[in-house]
């Protein structure tokens, strides 16, 4: 099922990081990717995003100010299936 994307805004990109946010408006995804380096999201609004993966897909609750990591490697899809738009800001270490 192809879907809309997010709104990826990037914020810094140089040597050492780069600060990305993610706008997902109802019904959007970023699209199948994988990070090639370890990650940091920091969630600005509360609620579940739904991360697909090619073991299957899981709902995932988020709460804004409330960071997670991930390492490099990780592969998914990240969609909004709420009727609520949902931001993070994403950091990765490069």
């Amino acid at each position: 099922m192809t879907r809309p994307e997010a709104l990826a805004t990037i914020q810094i990109d140089n040597e050492r990081v780069r600060v990305t946010e993610w706008r997902f408006a109802p019904g959007t995804e970023t699209g199948w990717h994988v990070h090639p380096t370890d990650y940091v999201v920091v969630p600005m609004t509360t609620g579940a995003l739904v991360l697909e993966t090619r073991e299957g897909s899981v709902s995932n609750q988020l709460t804004a100010g409330v960071s997670y990591t991930r390492t490099a490697g990780s592969e998914h899809n990240v969609v909004n299936e709420a009727m609520t738009e949902f931001v993070f800001v994403e950091i990765e270490l490069k």
